[in-house]
């Protein structure tokens, strides 16, 4: 960390009310924020600026997601390691003490997390008799209600008590009925996977470190020129000026909303009306030291996203992080949530959305932790809540969570403060009141005329989120983790606005699409395995002889309208397979340099020494095969026996000897000219596992 970490007595006195010269929760004004200079081109595409993160909680299943295995799984798709942020980048600490701007102790009373094992100790735990030795001998035994750490490594242990506890407890009673025909829009949260990894990507949860945002309040080593990752970057001996770093974290935000256009579009045509954007989508706005008001620099893009939003009569909503809670007794827990509360609330009225829309673009939010007492938090929650401006009690929500919080705690809260509730069947499952209710989705229907008449009061389209739990959980903190994907609708109304809280993004609410059949489920097919058509790419041409037997190379671009980059091609090719996140990206191609003085591989002598004795050449492939597989593996085919050919050309006699010598092979088989390529007797058959297994 490079800036120097704030007191928290200080946070409290540069946020006390009362001061005019600081809005929306100490945030400073729009109108010092001038003299950009060329940070506005600075490059926001991950894959070429390595500053360029992905917001962890885009990722994620859900932004109240246990830890990291509930969210995409981005290594395997393609992305780098590294490339997605670690929120404890920019956190002192984690540990549930006074001097820290985290917000993790907030979540309930338990301990501290355990430390990190040293280098030391990870090296010593090479297996799994090291790693017990190094551990600690009596581990840390988690409170009932406490929310894992969300950046915790590995898994953690299991309680033989909760064991035993769940296996004994009584099945659920789900309801047989299901919503069809389907009327509803079905939704997804903050990231389109295929998107995502496209060229160029689009997602709208670019982020950086704060240490990326003091890099670059220094002018760069030219200024005459763009910035660039390694040629042209801040000069750290020259003044800093803190204006240009604030364009730098401005511009990631423009990226990001300028974003939302193609994903929108996206799920227009692919039948999707329905989206959470992302909390990320401009970085540290809502944060005490380094925030930032959007308008007025943000205020056109998203004017601009918006009038596509309400021409595709789309839904929008947001959902503040975990940490964003108001019965927390802690005044700088308090002042951060106000804070990230006005900056969710002002992204969405930039948006300039007519008064439907605009009144369903709300804002959900979790009551938080419980603090030793309910009764008490809940007192404060209602205090906290007249704090609030207009605009955001306007846009709040609240949502059952499956912690703490059961509907039966929530909805008398929300009919109370007039408060519109959303009902989480997932987090019911794992949280509710057994002496009023039973697990599964069949008692909860009796709740529903309760819970929409919170939203009829406000004249807000209901929504309802629903997930499902992974097939191996078995405890209530392992059935808190999202699976990839949802193998069924919940008994709602067929009207309803349906949130799909799952790993896999969109493509579970093409799951869903298929497997009942709902509309728009025609509307899109399987990729090709690593393929993409929709990208414009610089191809090469064959050479071509003009005049006077001048051989020119020429390159030529694919071309692809900008507005179909990205949008699946004519065929709709942007499904993909459970657990095939691969498919999303170029097959990895590893090249192997040969030693010239390499011995034949037993595979080689092998079949050299079968062509011997059978005096033939070996096997072609057939038609059949060449049919059989897919364009990407033809495709390699044939640049791996161009390199054969070339690299056999040169070695017609050891060829011809041994394809020669026998029974009068002489007459049957003639000898290859030394000018000629010969075909390698190494002609390998592919299929997919193959080529899966070679990369």
């Amino acid at each position: 960390m490079t800036h120097q970490k704030r007191k928290s007595s200080s946070i409290a006195q540069e946020t006390t009310p009362g001061t005019t010269d600081l809005p929306l929760g100490g945030l400073p004004p729009a109108a010092k924020r001038r003299n950009r200079g060329k940070v506005t081109t600075i490059t926001t595409n991950p894959t070429k600026n390595h500053e360029i993160l992905d917001g962890p909680n885009a990722l994620r299943a859900s932004p109240d997601a246990e830890d990291k295995s509930e969210s995409f799984n981005a290594n395997k798709a393609g992305l780098r390691k590294g490339q997605i942020k670690e929120e404890a980048d920019d956190v002192p600490s984690l540990v549930a003490d006074g001097s820290s701007v985290s917000s993790l102790s907030e979540l309930s009373d338990a301990e501290p997390p355990l430390p990190k094992l040293t280098a030391k100790k990870e090296e010593a735990g090479k297996n799994k008799k090291a790693v017990k030795e190094a551990a600690p001998s009596a581990p840390r035994k988690k409170a009932k209600n406490e929310i894992a750490d969300p950046e915790a490594d590995g898994e953690e242990e299991v309680d033989e008590e909760e064991v035993k506890e769940a296996l004994s407890r009584s099945p659920p009673v789900n309801s047989d009925y299901l919503p069809l025909p389907w009327k509803g829009r079905l939704g997804y949260a903050c990231l389109n996977t295929y998107l995502r990894f496209s060229n160029p990507p689009v997602f709208s949860s670019r982020t950086c470190r704060i240490a990326s945002i003091l890099d670059n309040r220094h002018p760069l080593q030219n200024p005459n020129e763009s910035p660039h990752p390694t040629k042209n970057r801040p000069d750290k001996d020259k003044p800093a000026d803190e204006a240009l770093g604030r364009a730098y974290v401005e511009n990631i935000g423009l990226a990001n909303a300028r974003d939302i256009i193609k994903m929108v579009r996206w799920n227009d045509r692919y039948g999707i009306k329905f989206m959470r954007l992302s909390s990320e989508m401009f970085p540290f706005a809502s944060h005490d030291e380094y925030g930032y008001r959007l308008a007025p620099f943000a205020s056109e893009t998203l004017a601009e996203a918006g009038r596509v939003i309400a021409e595709l009569n789309h839904r929008v909503t947001t959902h503040p992080g975990q940490f964003t809670q108001l019965g927390s007794p802690r005044k700088q827990v308090i002042d951060n949530a106000i804070r990230d509360l006005d900056y969710h609330s002002e992204m969405l009225s930039l948006l300039k959305l007519p008064p439907q829309q605009d009144r369903d673009a709300v804002m959900i939010l979790h009551i938080g932790g419980v603090f030793g007492d309910k009764g008490e938090t809940l007192t404060r929650f209602r205090e906290n809540y007249k704090k609030l401006s207009p605009e955001v009690r306007k846009r709040l929500v609240l949502e059952n969570d499956d912690v703490s919080w059961s509907i039966h705690d929530v909805l008398p809260l929300c009919e109370e403060l007039n408060i519109p509730c959303v009902l989480d069947f997932h987090h019911h499952n794992i949280i509710f009141d057994s002496d009023q209710i039973r697990e599964g989705t069949k008692d909860i229907v009796d709740l529903f005329p309760r819970i929409l008449k919170t939203w009829r009061r406000k004249n807000i389209t209901p929504k309802m989120h629903y997930s499902e739990p992974t097939p191996q959980a078995i405890t209530g903190r392992q059935r808190r983790k999202h699976s990839p994907r949802v193998a069924t609708l919940p008994p709602c109304p067929p009207n309803m606005d349906l949130m799909i809280e799952a790993k896999d993004k969109e493509q579970a609410v093409f799951e869903l699409m298929r497997t009942f059949k709902l509309p728009g489920f025609h509307l899109f097919n399987d990729i090709i395995p690593h393929v993409r058509k929709d990208d414009n790419k610089v191809v090469k041409l064959p050479k071509k002889k003009k005049k006077g037997d001048e051989e020119v190379e020429e390159e030529a671009v694919v071309t692809i309208p900008d507005d179909e980059v990205g949008m699946g091609g004519p065929e709709g090719r942007v499904y993909w397979p459970p657990g095939m996140e691969e498919w999303l990206r170029p097959v990895k191609r590893v090249v192997k340099k040969k030693d010239p003085g390499e011995k034949a591989t037993p595979a080689k002598g092998s079949k050299a020494k079968i062509a011997k004795e059978e005096n033939v050449e070996a096997e072609e492939p057939s038609v059949a095969d060449a049919e059989a597989a897919a364009q990407i593996v033809a495709k390699k085919g044939k640049a791996s026996n161009a390199q054969k050919k070339t690299t056999t050309a040169g070695k017609p006699d050891k060829v011809t000897k041994s394809s020669t010598k026998g029974k009068g092979a002489e007459a049957d088989v003639p000898i290859k000219n030394s000018k000629e390529p010969v075909r390698s007797s190494r002609r390998k058959r592919v299929n997919y596992v193959e080529e899966d297994e070679d990369d």
